[in-house]
């Protein structure tokens, strides 16, 4: 393995540079440990997300550039025990609930 200076180190939005994790949440998030979009350290902060101007808080998964949300179908769940989701589209926006520690 190769070590790579961390001002090389790719970011989840493909920039080149690895994004600090100041007071914006990232662009795409899931709840989801199997997701390649699941970061246990940024929802220990806790996000809030307004979806189409309403709070939301039963989110599993967020895009804020491509504006849509995922939320569990009921309780419905797949052949793998996994809950059925279902994708909403429509204008996200997402907070940190706590500020970040200095």
């Amino acid at each position: 393995m190769v070590d790579t200076p961390a001002s090389e180190t790719p970011s989840a939005d493909g920039a080149g540079t690895a994004a600090p994790q100041g007071d914006t949440p990232p662009d795409r998030l899931s709840t989801n440990p199997r997701s390649p979009h699941f970061d246990m350290e940024t929802l220990q902060r806790g996000i809030g997300i307004r979806f189409k101007g309403r709070v939301r808080t039963d989110v599993e998964e967020y895009s804020i550039s491509e504006g849509w949300i995922r939320v569990a179908a009921g309780k419905t769940r797949d052949r793998h025990g996994q809950p059925l989701t279902i994708k909403l589209s429509g204008e996200v926006e997402a907070w940190f609930e706590d500020l970040a520690k200095d």
